[in-house]
């Protein structure tokens, strides 16, 4: 996807990843959610709870991953009903995610479960 290569360098996590994602484990604002089928995982999200400077709280999505076989089922929807539901009962303002350019099927995703864009980050190659 476009971006990709950026964001896999400056958003993803850092490996080792048991080590990047079990320190998530004990921030109170954060939140790691699997979703399983018959006792195996198939999906996990993230999000993370943000003060802004108004003093308003902001959850941010930062991981959100369905194994591509198992992205018919409704594992994915409800992940996203859990991070929504996590940064609600914080009294968050709202909720952001990412979607890369050109992936409509993340694009859809996030629309269907009530997301809309609120920004497009522009990139010029150097």
């Amino acid at each position: 996807m476009r971006g990709g290569e950026i964001w896999y360098q400056r958003e993803s996590r850092a490996e080792p990843l048991d080590t990047a994602y079990g320190a998530l484990l004990d921030e109170p604002d954060t939140l790691l959610a699997v979703g399983c089928l018959d006792d195996v995982v198939l999906g996990f999200g993230v999000v993370t709870v943000e003060t802004l400077r108004s003093a308003d709280r902001l959850g941010v999505v930062t991981d959100l991953f369905v194994e591509p076989d198992a992205r018919s089922v409704g594992i994915g929807e409800l992940i996203v009903e859990l991070l929504i539901e996590f940064c609600a009962e914080r009294g968050c303002i709202g909720v952001d995610a990412v979607a890369l350019p050109g992936h409509r099927a993340a694009k859809n995703f996030f629309e269907t479960n009530g997301f809309t864009a609120r920004a497009l980050v522009m990139h010029r190659k150097l």
